[in-house]
């Protein structure tokens, strides 16, 4: 029988991101240098970074509370209309003039990523914008049974948003999962766990990335250093370990079959994580599901969202 998920209530905060796909094909290169001419056959946008985290949440079956902002341009309102269209995601988005919405475009030719184009302003949050998210967020955790941290490091999460966002969760018993981006961890010092991919462990450790006992170092330190209960570091094709501060180590091996794409392979994971551990799961059944549903991502190109039946199927296709 599979691990419950419940219609439980993650309220997801952090950096919303508009992913814009560009298909085409490729038959020749371009005479004014050697780049592939690709001939433009369709478009298509899809919500990204946190945005992405919570239409996973919906699409495992649960209510996504999402606190972010946008750009007050066109691409905010793309996103806007993206999310509107995913049933369960509740917005809670500020549009700014003061900065554009951050979009990615993909150029993909024959299922493959030519080039990418970003379009950001990374800049902290600050003055009455800042204030009004922390007392958005704030408001927002006793209405849901956990929290999402979803960090890009395109300026929303501020320190005093974290502080003020993991304090409040602690307070009403709220577990955070956080997302974590850049080499200085101890902004998300009492969050339940952090879910960083081998390189952003060696970073925050400060560790060589060579270190045949990488994960491991790394794993038990943050647990140490930054008070959590977990941490769950994921290792691409090596599968991903998870960490408890009560317990010990669980390795789990890569489900997925085929690699595609790895786009958004995290917001997966910590979606999965959040819906299952929110249902009553343990932290270890958690990150079993969040394992096969990481495979399931990677095995589709560009941004996806896993489903409910997706992840049911594939976890009896690995349990039998």
């Amino acid at each position: 029988m599979i691990l419950q998920l419940l219609n439980v209530k993650i309220l997801v905060v952090g950096d919303l991101m508009l992913d814009r796909y560009w298909w085409g094909s490729v038959d020749r290169i371009s005479p004014e240098a050697p780049v592939p001419i690709v001939k433009l056959q369709r478009t298509s946008a899809a919500a990204g970074g946190a945005a992405n985290v919570a239409a996973n949440i919906a699409g495992l079956g649960g209510k996504a509370i999402l606190l972010g902002v946008t750009g007050a341009d066109a691409e905010g309102e793309l996103l806007r209309s993206v999310l509107k269209s995913i049933a369960d995601v509740e917005l809670n988005v500020l549009a700014l003039d003061s900065r554009p919405t951050t979009v990615k475009t993909r150029i993909i030719a024959h299922d493959q990523q030519v080039t990418r184009l970003d379009h950001e302003n990374t800049d902290p949050i600050a003055g009455a914008d800042e204030a009004e998210l922390i007392e958005q967020a704030i408001g927002l955790i006793g209405s849901v049974d956990a929290v999402v941290i979803s960090d890009y490091a395109k300026g929303l999460l501020t320190n005093d948003l974290l502080n003020g966002l993991i304090a409040a969760a602690r307070v009403t018993g709220k577990m955070v999962f956080v997302d974590p981006k850049g080499k200085d961890y101890s902004k998300y010092r009492g969050a339940t766990m952090v879910t960083p991919n081998l390189h952003e462990a060696a970073d925050a450790c400060g560790l060589s990335i060579n270190d045949p006992q990488l994960v491991s170092n790394a794993g038990w330190r943050l647990l140490s250093e930054l008070d959590l209960d977990a941490s769950l570091i994921t290792e691409g094709a090596n599968g991903m370990t998870l960490f408890e501060a009560n317990g010990p180590s669980t390795h789990m091996n890569a489900v997925a079959r085929k690699v595609y794409d790895v786009t958004g392979a995290g917001d997966t994971v910590i979606a999965t994580l959040a819906v299952a551990a929110a249902s009553g799961n343990s932290l270890v059944e958690s990150a079993d599901l969040a394992n096969i549903a990481a495979g399931i991502a990677v095995g589709q190109i560009g941004t996806a969202i896993v489903s409910n039946e997706e992840l049911t199927s594939a976890y009896y296709a690995v349990r039998n």
